[in-house]
């Protein structure tokens, strides 16, 4: 057992004055449990042992303990976990230092890393713009949970799903959306996140590390990816004088939402006609005239805290404006309903049902919307694409 002098440095970790009062036993009884339990009124030594353990844990967590140091030269993004020491006859023979990535560190070193990257991206050249425009419309683009990267089978989803399939409805789709819509001034592509299915080297996801399907290796996921956002920002370019991009974070695609806006910011920095939405956070806002649009892929917020949230956080936005609209994926299906002050739109994916949406029996008519919003008095129009349409010809 520690000496009592190597004890104190525990006291500030005692969460009641129980805890203290059993630490103070512990200090005067040399660092004897079943001493300290007697002098505490007949504890059981099992109860102090616990204790002492949830105050070494504790301290551990904070990077302090007897003898242990490594939590000094611990790089970013690694922060301290825990330790496991082996003692001899009350020398310590071995120590285990457990960590962990920091996630605001990681996230911090991804996007610095992102930036450096965007300084040697070849920057586009501007490209002519259209005469014939609508100034007070604006069309809106909606493309969320695409999953590229995703393997979908049709013996178990209904349709495959794969990077080919993936690359060639996206663009098919949105390509459909943009020659039926009105000649709007400006165009919003809303990719509302996930627009990968996977976030890292390993098919699982972000968060909580479940196994994904995944058709191919992490690199050309981000090739079709960076392919296809392309694409779609040239062919927007060809019917609109202002393309606004919206990579927005979802819950398949954290950090590489982080290096798609670095990337595609540095990518069209020479082209005027394109602006890249940059937020911090995963909430984003656009204000066309009187109308705010708002966005979130709907993994954090669910459609009806959406309102309030956006009120507050786009508080003089909200006051300028008198038409609202929110707009969010994350559930692959349709629903809509009007709250006070905003229309909310949880809006479904084009992608195809993986093994994991089939087995859990979730359904869903596959589609994406383009929809058309007056600088005045708000929603004008809507138009609808699906694969089944391209297929159909």
């Amino acid at each position: 057992m520690a000496a009592s002098r190597d004890l104190e440095y525990l006291r500030p970790y005692c969460a009641t004055d129980r805890q203290e009062a059993k630490l103070d036993a512990v200090i005067a009884a040399g660092g004897n449990y079943r001493e300290a339990g007697r002098a505490m009124g007949g504890i059981g030594h099992a109860s102090i042992s616990r204790m002492m353990k949830t105050l070494r844990k504790r301290a551990a967590m904070a990077g302090e303990g007897e003898h242990f140091q490594a939590h000094e030269s611990l790089p970013n993004p690694l922060t301290l976990k825990g330790t496991t020491t082996l003692y001899k006859d009350g020398v310590q023979q071995l120590q285990w230092v457990k960590s962990t990535v920091d996630a605001d560190q990681r996230e911090a070193l991804v996007r610095a890393a992102c930036e450096a990257m965007a300084e040697d991206v070849p920057r586009l050249a501007p490209l002519p713009a259209p005469e014939a425009v609508q100034s007070a419309l604006v069309n809106v683009y909606t493309m969320t949970d695409c999953h590229i990267g995703m393997m979908a089978w049709r013996e178990e989803g209904g349709a495959d799903w794969d990077l080919k399939i993936a690359e060639r409805t996206l663009t098919g789709c949105f390509e459909d959306m943009v020659r039926r819509s009105p000649d709007a001034e400006t165009a919003i592509i809303a990719q509302l996140g996930d627009w990968l299915h996977y976030d890292s080297l390993q098919a699982v996801t972000p968060t909580s590390g479940h196994l994904l399907d995944a058709d191919g290796r992490f690199g050309k996921m981000v090739q079709v990816a960076i392919r296809v956002l392309r694409r779609l920002i040239d062919v927007a370019l060809l019917k609109h004088r202002k393309v606004v991009l919206l990579p927005a974070e979802g819950n398949h695609d954290i950090a590489s939402s982080v290096w798609m806006r670095c990337m595609f910011a540095a990518l069209y920095e020479n082209e005027p006609r394109v602006e890249v939405i940059q937020s911090e956070t995963p909430y984003y806002a656009y204000q066309h005239g009187e109308v705010m649009l708002g966005w979130h892929h709907g993994h954090l917020k669910k459609p009806d805290q959406l309102p309030l949230l956006m009120a507050a956080q786009f508080a003089k936005m909200w006051g300028a404006t008198v038409k609202r609209y929110a707009h969010l994926g994350d559930k692959h299906h349709l629903h809509e309903k009007e709250h006070s002050g905003m229309l909310v739109t949880q809006h479904p994916t084009l992608a195809a049902r993986d093994a994991y949406a089939s087995r859990h029996g979730w359904h869903a008519l596959r589609s994406a919307r383009s929809i058309t919003y007056h600088a005045r008095v708000g929603e004008v129009s809507r138009i609808v694409t699906s694969p089944d349409m391209l297929e159909a010809g």
